[in-house]
């Protein structure tokens, strides 16, 4: 058992709000502290690449692919008690399972860095987001910009075909800017929405 205290950090927002670039960004300080860490991502995002956590501007650093939150604990332990930090990125894609991983992981003294899409293309919770959010220690919430107005943004938009994707549509997708646009909530639409 670690003595140290653990901690979960939740790095939220919605599409090109820099979430993942804040999680590189974190991760690249520890080494001023001489802390260690393990980044993990989940196997349904492939976008950019297999092995490494990339944001949307290119920066990227290296990961570990889990389809399964409890993965994590065995990658964790073949890698000896030196670790420090445990950095998770896409965290909306996991299951609910997520949320006992990173509590675990705190309780044993780790400091958990968890970023994700806080809400879906709807504008509800994402996966175990919120979940996460009501147990977290600390909340950054990012903003991107609207690309239709300019102001602060904390929607995901979908688009199928340069318009609005429909309620009943999947909430899973893998996309970058050639399916989604950060909005405000003015000019977030979803067509045929279900109140």
């Amino acid at each position: 058992m670690r003595k140290k205290p653990g901690r979960l950090e939740i790095i939220r927002g919605c599409m090109f709000s820099g979430k993942t670039e804040e999680l590189i960004r974190r991760l690249n300080r520890l080494k001023y502290a001489r802390q260690t860490f393990l980044a993990f991502k989940p196997a349904l995002d492939n976008r950019y690449s297999e092995t490494e956590i990339v944001s949307h501007n290119n920066i990227s650093i290296k990961a570990f692919v889990v389809s399964d939150p409890r993965e994590i604990f065995n990658i964790i332990e073949k890698h000896g008690s030196g670790i420090d930090v445990v950095a998770i990125d896409e965290a909306q894609f996991f299951d609910h399972g997520l949320v006992r991983t990173a509590q675990l992981l705190v309780s044993s003294g780790y400091r958990v860095i968890v970023a994700g899409l806080d809400t879906d293309f709807r504008g509800e919770p994402f996966g175990p987001m919120g979940s996460l959010l009501a147990v977290a220690d600390e909340d950054i919430q990012l903003n991107a910009i609207c690309t239709i107005c300019g102001q602060p943004a904390n929607r995901t938009q979908r688009l199928i075909d340069g318009k609005p994707a429909r309620w009943n549509d999947p909430i899973i997708l893998i996309g970058a800017k050639d399916r989604y646009e950060a909005r405000c909530r003015e000019h977030h639409e979803i067509l045929e929405k279900v109140l």
